[in-house]
């Protein structure tokens, strides 16, 4: 049941970003979220990811796309769970910097904790790292 809601859950994450949404894609994080980016940035709390994540759909991520693709999902407890997610945005306006990696398009591996909450499941951390095309 866990596996069906958390890909659920991707599904409407990958929709959002895909539709440049920032207020749906903030609505499937928790309200005190951590959220570390590739670039080491932080943001803490769902009004921030919210906020950088209207400007980032309006500017450099503006029209990208993300797919996801679960590597592991670890049930911790019945509401909570780890998932260890490749991640692959592409429509970049520029190089994406890793060596590997098609020009406009960048690889990630993306960490989540998530948690259900009233039959809900949300993002309560993400933490993701660039990675090349390589791995």
């Amino acid at each position: 049941m866990a596996q069906a809601a958390v890909d659920r859950l991707l599904d409407e994450l990958a929709g959002a970003w895909n539709a440049g949404d920032a207020r749906a894609y903030g609505a499937l994080f928790s309200p005190d979220v951590t959220f570390t980016n590739t670039d080491g940035s932080v943001d803490l709390g769902r009004d921030e990811v919210v906020r950088h994540a209207d400007e980032a759909f309006r500017g450099v991520l503006a029209g990208t796309t993300i797919s996801l693709a679960v590597r592991k999902l670890r049930l911790i407890r019945p509401d909570v769970a780890v998932a260890d997610l490749s991640l692959r945005i592409t429509g970049l306006p520029v190089p994406s910097g890793t060596s590997d990696a098609p020009a406009g398009e960048m690889r990630a591996s993306l960490l989540l904790v998530l948690v259900e909450e009233d039959g809900r499941w949300q993002i309560t951390a993400h933490h993701n790292v660039a990675q090349s095309a390589a791995h």
